[in-house]
């Protein structure tokens, strides 16, 4: 008889449950790995909720950490080992487009969320799963924190992604709008990379957290206008890099008039606009080109962003502790959703530990 594991499965909206499959074994240039954990990210969530269409069955997850239990014949020896710690990291770039082989695999012209992993039964990310049979392409290792911390180390690599596009240099002023665990870990490394840095949320818990951690100053835009006291912060300056990590089109209104001259306004979300909101965001053409303002879009990260997430977590330099919000077991996994699509917390974690 072969060896079984669990899985949770989507079959629609708001329908998510453990069902147990086929394990796979490691082979060739594979290795197996036992999931430690896996925590939810807001892609999954909106499977969740319905509002990113995917094709049922559809296994989930894609923030993960784990442990090598078995290694395929080609693999290296000298690299890996059975037990290793390792976070996984993209599994879905094609390796063979023209941004794979430059090194650009988020932009992976065949990024495919619903794309079919080897040793799984359906499509799709499979971090919710007891085992994954992956490349050690994809994996990183990790020490000095617990597996819940390691498995937030993807976002944190999305990070890193977005604020090297960004380009931010010592003694920049730079503007956080939003503080959910994106605008939390932005707020943190920018003030790594020597920005002095402003956060922008109305949620006091979240703005106090974001001090604490790193950044300069707060503001709470409903109790005062966000580009005057920006304008106030920075001496008449404004930002030179604006990062709006929230998914609402009137926010990224807001964002364009907190930019300095030459500066440049990150979009780090997807954009969800809320019931009434118009999607498209009317700029200035000619305020762009008459004082040099960029526009860039960041999203996923690739293996040279994990190897940096990973080594600021493993010695120190990021504290993502204070992001796990709360932790389920696998066979909690609906339960850890309804939790998470309350919006209430940083990052619900799915723990997997085979019983």
């Amino acid at each position: 008889m072969p060896e079984t594991m669990k899985t949770a499965v989507f079959h629609g909206r708001m329908d998510i449950s453990l069902e147990e499959c086929e394990r796979p074994r490691a082979k060739g240039n594979k290795v197996l790995v036992k999931v430690d954990c896996c925590a939810l990210c807001t892609w999954e969530q909106r499977v969740y909720t319905g509002v990113n269409k995917v094709e049922y069955p559809f296994i989930g997850g894609h923030e993960i950490s784990g442990e090598i239990v078995g290694l395929g014949d080609d693999v290296n020896p000298d690299e890996w080992a059975v037990g290793d710690k390792v976070v996984v990291g993209n599994t879905l770039p094609c390796g063979d487009c023209y941004y794979c082989k430059t090194f650009e695999e988020q932009s992976c012209a065949h990024f495919d969320h619903g794309a079919q992993l080897e040793g799984l039964p359906y499509h799709g990310m499979g971090g919710l799963s007891e085992y994954m049979l992956v490349t050690t392409h994809c994996l990183f290792k990790y020490r000095n924190v617990t597996p819940q911390e390691a498995s937030i180390v993807e976002p944190l690599s999305c990070v890193v992604h977005s604020v090297e596009t960004a380009d931010i240099q010592l003694g920049d002023y730079v503007l956080v709008i939003g503080c959910g665990i994106m605008g939390q870990l932005h707020a943190q490394v920018a003030k790594k990379r020597g920005a002095v840095v402003i956060v922008s949320d109305i949620n006091r818990e979240r703005t106090v957290l974001a001090r604490r951690y790193g950044a300069d100053y707060a503001i709470d835009p409903s109790k005062e206008s966000l580009t005057e006291r920006v304008l106030e912060l920075t001496h008449g300056l404004k930002c030179q890099a604006v990062f709006d990590t929230t998914p609402f089109p009137s926010v990224l209104k807001d964002a364009y008039t907190c930019v300095a001259n030459a500066g440049k306004v990150i979009l780090y979300s997807s954009i969800h606009p809320k019931p009434g909101e118009e999607k498209l965001v009317p700029v200035d053409a000619g305020w762009m080109h008459s004082w040099s303002i960029k526009t860039l879009g960041t999203a996923n990260s690739n293996s040279r962003d994990f190897v940096r997430a990973v080594a600021m977590v493993s010695e120190g330099v990021i504290d993502l502790k204070p992001y796990v919000s709360g932790t389920y077991h696998e066979s909690q996994v609906k339960e850890a959703f309804d939790k998470a699509i309350e919006g209430a917390s940083y990052r619900v974690v799915v723990n997997f530990d085979g019983k």
